[in-house]
């Protein structure tokens, strides 16, 4: 049974630089390689920013445990240069299958159909296990020059007002201290960065019956559908569900089980499966990995200390309900990235970082609330699970000059939507790691904003965004937001002060 420390689908990456010469400063030390750290990785080296990467395990994570792709996580994936990938190597959420006593009791939809649409062209979940996630973000990652340190492990962090000073334990080779501008937690929810920079994590736990995750060969079950097991009525018996992973003959086994054990073996997840559905012990042909745990649901404090940044299950611990864990997590990555290379790189002000605890503590907060709602069954899996509604109208980068704004408008702070106009389709436009200066049914400015890279588009009537200017954040939000070119004075103004830029520039 593969675990979690030794046995990998892929350990062959390594950091691209190590057989070169090390510089004294790293740009960045992320601290974990799940798809937090590996989504901020990629983020920055697009950027041109060196992120050192480690991981302590000899190898990425073995299970399949964040297996739903969300909408809005697939529109970053885009933007990354791995969707393709990721279409290739997932497969649709299957329709669900009750069972009793070996019987099959009918079909049910497990999450609120949606359909793709010109604005929100990725519509429901995208089932991929989150191995596979990590190898194909590892990939992208090495295509742009960067890796991950296998098998080292973070000991020691401290920092002054300049740098962080990490220890790190490399296997049997002793310890070495690294400096890095800023370092990332992306350790999981037992996180070392979080614990050395002191920053408190609160939370409930919101079922006291240990679950279990583990992903089994089961070749007499059809691979149609996401197979529920019901819990006894007078719960003798817990509840179990074996969902197929796409491009695989695995199923994740999930199911609630009486005690948690040191160190789950083989033989009792294939005993829990004989327990908690009628398929004997025997027809499980591999269990490839388990892990047992309690479902709880906790949140940092903060999400900063100085240069230390917190991120994913180091900064917020969900249910799986919803599958909103490494979803949101990829959102923190995608939020953090950009500023903090427009620190490093374009001479941003250090003030921009503050903004990434300011937008992503609340929305982490939210989907927190979310997850625990549809595990207590108060909830469903719905448009709030696709993370697209997500805004940041409260946040202080938002500016909307425009005024006597219909309610149901596209404000400044809204997700950028898609679509296409003159033959430019948006998310074509928005694809890189630069702003994006969009005119709507008006013109673009002769004065643009200091912003590096800036890229200008003008494009005819398009209902969903209204007549305008809209500036397009590098993580796709609409950053500010003018009637037409005579509002180019108050957005160089935002863009001098929000990125450090000092003057506006000619087209």
């Amino acid at each position: 049974m593969r675990g979690d420390e030794g046995n990998v689908r892929d350990a062959g990456a390594v950091d691209a630089r190590s057989a070169g010469q090390e510089p004294d400063v790293w740009d960045v030390l992320i601290v974990g390689a799940g798809p937090t750290g590996l989504t901020l990785a990629c983020d920055l080296a697009r950027r041109g920013v060196q992120p050192l990467v480690v991981e302590r395990s000899a190898g990425l994570f073995p299970g399949s445990r964040g297996k739903g792709i969300q909408p809005r996580t697939l529109e970053v994936f885009d933007d990354l240069g791995v969707l393709e990938e990721v279409w290739r190597k997932g497969g649709p959420a299957p329709v669900g299958m009750a069972w009793k006593d070996g019987a099959r009791l009918g079909e049910h939809r497990m999450f609120e159909e949606s359909a793709p649409t010109e604005q929100e062209p990725y519509a429901g979940p995208w089932m991929l296990p989150q191995w596979r996630t990590q190898e194909i973000l590892l990939a992208r990652l090495g295509e742009l020059g960067g890796g991950v340190r296998f098998g080292c492990e973070l000991t020691g962090l401290t920092q002054d007002a300049e740098h962080v000073e990490a220890v790190l334990a490399q296997g049997g080779a002793g310890s070495t201290r690294v400096r890095a501008r800023y370092a990332v937690a992306a350790d999981g929810g037992r996180s070392t960065v979080r614990r050395l920079a002191g920053i408190p994590m609160s939370g409930e736990r919101i079922d006291t019956t240990p679950m279990v995750v583990a992903d089994v060969v089961i070749d007499t079950l059809d691979r149609d559908h996401w197979h529920i097991f019901p819990p006894a009525e007078d719960g003798s018996r817990g509840f179990a569900a074996a969902c197929p992973l796409p491009q695989s003959r695995e199923f994740q086994f999930v199911a609630q089980y009486p005690d948690v054990r040191p160190e789950l073996t083989a033989e009792e997840v294939r005993s829990l499966v004989a327990e908690l559905t009628h398929i004997p012990a025997g027809e499980v042909l591999e269990v490839r990995w388990a892990s047992d745990f309690t479902v709880s649901a906790a949140l940092a404090d903060r999400f900063r200390e100085g240069r230390v940044f917190l991120s994913g299950d180091a900064a917020h611990i969900h249910s799986p309900a919803g599958g909103q864990g490494l979803n949101t997590s990829v959102q923190d990555a995608y939020n953090l990235g950009w500023k903090l290379a427009a620190v490093l790189r374009d001479g941003a002000p250090e003030a921009l970082l503050d903004t990434y605890e300011q937008e992503r503590l609340p929305q982490a907060a939210a989907m927190l609330g979310l997850s625990t709602r549809i595990h207590r069954g108060e909830a469903r899996r719905g448009a709030a699970t696709r993370q697209l509604g997500i805004h940041l109208r409260d946040s202080p980068l938002t500016r909307e000059t425009r005024p006597d704004l219909p309610e149901e408008a596209l404000t400044a702070g809204d997700r950028a939507p898609d679509g296409r106009r003159d033959g430019v389709r948006l998310f074509d436009l928005f694809r890189g790691p630069h702003f994006t200066l969009l005119a709507v049914d008006t013109d673009v400015p002769e004065q643009l904003p200091p912003l590096p890279g800036l890229r200008t588009a003008r494009i005819g009537a398009y209902e969903s965004y209204g007549r305008g200017l809209f500036l397009i954040r590098p993580d796709g939000y609409i950053a500010w937001a003018g009637a037409s070119a005579a509002a180019a004075g108050d957005l160089a103004a935002w863009a001098a002060l929000t990125c450090g830029g000092s003057r506006s520039t000619s087209r």
